[in-house]
């Protein structure tokens, strides 16, 4: 298992108390089963990774607040025990997992994903998850499940940013269920070698590495097989700028600002955006034929 070199910081400044004790516990667990690096496996990207620092500390996580820093401070009120995930809907086969079980049953991996936000930042971040398809494979989805929902936990009193009356909750989001199965799309519960901080979504989240961040749902209680395409919480409250899809795409702006350019988190220059995030060769054919700009 690879195990990244100490940050100059304190892991308790980086990570909530509750869960920096818990660290052993995830370890032990991620020891047990078949944890494959990145650096010997297929995902590694070699690109400098961004610090552990920053990918800790500029968040979006509305659930802890609004700002790009709230998150990170407001990280001890969230306590993600108990927690339990639910897969259902359009399927045979539904169940309820508890996280300890989650963990047990699914073989975690370590990949190394470029994560591209709508407004234009970009991080190269150390995942450790399991491949959402080996979750969906276990339900068995029916052929009347056409797509995925997903729905975070709402807790106000764990999350104090879902008292913020402004914002329809719990935060939802969608994919297709063959963007669901595709290889790429994995369910993370840990990132630089270590359990995933409240910040970062904790205690299991969505990653979709070709999409806009905002799709990769924070805090996951329910995935639910639909027939029809579910409603996102982004394209229920500005649908002219949140499309269902959100693939990164350079030739399709938000209505607000270019998406040609980024800015990688750490660098003072700015870099040009590629198309699926870098990804093409992987999920381009999921959208063959498909006008990009309609389904943006």
């Amino acid at each position: 298992m690879l195990i990244q070199n100490r940050p100059s910081l304190r892991p308790s400044e980086v990570t909530p108390r509750h869960l920096w004790l818990d660290r052993r516990r995830f370890l032990s667990l991620a020891a047990g089963v078949a944890f494959v690096p990145a650096s010997g496996g297929p995902f590694a990207l070699g690109e400098p990774q961004t610090s552990r620092k920053d990918a800790t500390s500029y968040n979006n996580f509305l659930e802890l607040g609004e700002s790009k820093e709230a998150p990170s401070a407001n990280a001890d009120a969230f306590n993600p025990r108990p927690w339990t995930l639910e897969v259902g809907g359009e399927v045979e086969k539904p169940f309820t997992l508890d996280f300890d079980a989650l963990q047990k049953i699914f073989p975690l991996e370590e990949r190394v994903y470029r994560l591209r936000c709508v407004e234009a930042w970009s991080m190269v971040i150390p995942w450790i998850g399991f491949p959402l398809s080996a979750l969906l494979k276990r339900a068995n989805p029916t052929s009347r499940g056409k797509y995925v929902e997903f729905l975070s936990l709402h807790d106000p009193k764990r999350l104090p940013g879902q008292r913020n009356p402004l914002y329809s909750w719990p935060y939802r989001e969608g994919l297709r269920l063959d963007e669901a199965m595709n290889p790429l799309t994995i369910m993370a519960v840990g990132m630089y070698g270590d359990i995933l901080p409240a910040q970062n979504g904790a205690p299991v989240r969505l990653v979709v590495p070709w999409k806009y961040g905002f799709k990769s749902i924070k805090s996951v209680v329910s995935v639910r097989l639909v027939e029809a395409q579910p409603k996102t919480t982004w394209g229920m409250m500005q649908p002219s700028e949140y499309g269902f899809y959100s693939n990164v795409n350079p030739t399709v702006d938000h209505p607000r600002w270019s998406q040609k350019k980024e800015r990688r988190i750490g660098d003072i220059l700015k870099r040009d955006t590629l198309m699926y995030n870098g990804y093409a060769d992987q999920v381009a054919h999921l959208y063959a034929g498909m006008d990009l700009r309609k389904n943006y």
